[in-house]
């Protein structure tokens, strides 16, 4: 499995697209906000722009592992602590968090996406995707995320926008 340098994910098609040296390598179906694009905190949006991965969260954790504040609760998901909790936005499995890059637009101040606490993060199979339904993070399949997650090295370059994947990389699959 090779190491990934850029990771795109595209609002346009609820897709990340993972790059090794240039080459499309990896594709995998995502959930952005409900809310759509948007950087201020609070607007429960998918902030756009260049970002970088800032920390990883959860090595070694069971698959459907429940992570609240970035720290796991012991717990494991199911349908029973669902039920238990409906209103609970789960963060499962593992944590990829992310920090903006460009001052202004997604960095520092009330655009800040690292103070935002904008991650890369599992949640229920129940869930759906390919369709925009988180609370501005990006979600992904348990089983994904725990594929991805060694692949994703700190400082690896993450690029959200609305552009679909260029035509030439997606049928380099």
């Amino acid at each position: 499995m090779r190491t990934l340098d850029l990771l795109h994910i595209s609002l346009a098609d609820q897709c990340l697209y993972g790059f090794a040296d240039g080459q499309l390598v990896l594709r995998l179906s995502v959930s952005t906000a409900l809310n759509g694009p948007g950087e201020l905190n609070g607007s429960g949006c998918t902030p756009r722009g260049l970002h970088r991965v800032r920390a990883k969260i959860g090595e070694g954790l069971p698959l459907g592992a429940v992570l609240r504040g970035r720290r796991w609760t012991g717990e494991v998901w199911s349908p029973d602590l669902a039920a238990q909790f409906p209103a609970r936005d789960w963060i499962l499995t593992r944590i990829i968090w992310l920090s903006g890059c460009e001052p202004g637009r997604n960095r520092l101040r009330e655009v800040d996406t690292f103070r935002r606490y904008i991650y890369l993060h599992g949640t229920p199979d129940t869930e759906p995707m390919g369709i925009p339904r988180s609370h501005g993070c990006v979600r992904l399949r348990n089983a994904d995320l725990l594929a991805l997650f060694p692949r994703v090295p700190v400082q690896c370059a993450v690029q959200i926008d609305e552009a679909a994947c260029p035509l030439w990389a997606a049928e380099s699959l």
